[in-house]
């Protein structure tokens, strides 16, 4: 069996058209001088032949990879597929390539990661960070997607509006003690979502956090959350700071006979793929990823383009917050008055 042939190279081209491989270079860069009508014969010429231009060989040219970074903490989080997902999409609307790495949740390992793909040729690179990383130490530009109050933060969702939506929606239904359940007491993204829920209450509302982490370290992973001993104390909603947590909360209240939202209502954020299909749809807020992407991706090129792909600066943009979507579905309700004598039943 003969090889495969290769896609067409400058040579090829040249040689149909009997002119140099310098002025095929230059008609297909837009560089040199070409007229413009020797330029139109050799792109439509090179389309023709299904000619692609080499990335490495425009690198050589340009000293640019076309490449950017992303670096996430912890890719088997539901979350960041989809982030990851919006940002090569508007990062090859910008003919730009991405490169990902996983940071699995280590301060240590994403440090690398950043190392890493600075040494692969990244001309910028886009970081979901984990507390204490030295994002700064990057020598090439870098946009942060956290939060707002995260130090050098690009653009994120406005999780603070997110969790005064929460808040706002179960004071309509007339819940009066809330139960915030959170997993990493050091997270900005989830402090911002607390002070939000905080600042929404009204007169008359009370609210208590749970960490689930210092939660595990005292009983030990996957313990229960004790929600069911909550309900009992008066709680009749519980605000998860993540779908994930959420869920978890949904579990052991239906584990435990306590039905939602008749007895007590669960909100969530981030809406994963799975919040409207569990049972009941669950009430959570949206972040919208593709408006996330595009200004992180716009903002990092523009910066690129302006300082070059070898320095370490921060990116910054025009908007660095992005609304959040509530979507109110079945695990919210009114609070019921006759429940109360029931809850107090509950063993």
């Amino acid at each position: 069996m003969p090889p495969a042939r290769s896609g067409p190279n400058l040579s090829r081209i040249a040689s149909s058209l009997g002119v140099s491989v310098a002025t095929v270079s230059n008609a297909l860069s837009g560089k040199g001088r070409v007229s413009e009508q020797l330029a139109e014969k050799i792109r439509d010429h090179a389309a023709e032949l299904g000619y692609v231009p080499s990335q490495a060989g425009r690198a050589l040219r340009t000293g640019r990879s076309g490449v950017i970074g992303l670096v996430l903490p912890d890719i088997s989080n539901p979350l960041f597929p989809k982030l990851a997902q919006a940002i090569e999409f508007a990062a090859r609307a910008a003919g730009y390539g991405v490169l990902i790495a996983d940071s699995r949740g280590d301060v240590a390992a994403q440090t690398e990661a950043i190392n890493r793909l600075v040494e692969r040729g990244v001309e910028g690179m886009i970081i979901v960070p984990r507390r204490a990383t030295r994002i700064s130490a990057a020598s090439c530009p870098v946009a942060v997607i956290d939060t707002a109050s995260t130090p050098g933060n690009t653009v994120a969702a406005d999780h603070w509006q997110g969790g005064h939506d929460i808040a706002v929606h179960l004071a309509e239904l007339g819940h009066k003690r809330i139960l915030i359940i959170g997993n990493n007491p050091e997270s900005n993204v989830q402090n911002d979502r607390v002070g939000g829920i905080r600042s929404g209450l009204r007169p008359g509302m009370k609210s208590s956090t749970l960490w689930i982490e210092r939660l595990e370290q005292e009983k030990g992973s996957g313990c229960a959350l004790g929600l069911a001993e909550k309900v009992r104390e008066g709680f009749t909603a519980f605000a998860a700071l993540s779908d994930l947590s959420a869920l978890r909360a949904l579990t052991e209240l239906q584990r435990d006979g306590i039905t939602v939202p008749d007895m007590a209502s669960v909100t969530g954020f981030d809406d994963l793929i799975w919040s409207p299909v569990v049972t009941p749809g669950l009430t959570t807020v949206a972040m919208d990823m593709a408006t996330i992407a595009d200004i992180a991706i716009s903002s990092l090129l523009k910066t690129i383009q302006t300082s070059g792909s070898r320095e370490g600066v921060l990116v910054r943009a025009e908007t660095d917050r992005v609304p959040m979507q509530l979507i109110v579905r079945q695990s919210s309700g009114l609070v019921d008055p006759t429940q109360s004598a029931l809850q107090m039943e509950i063993s």
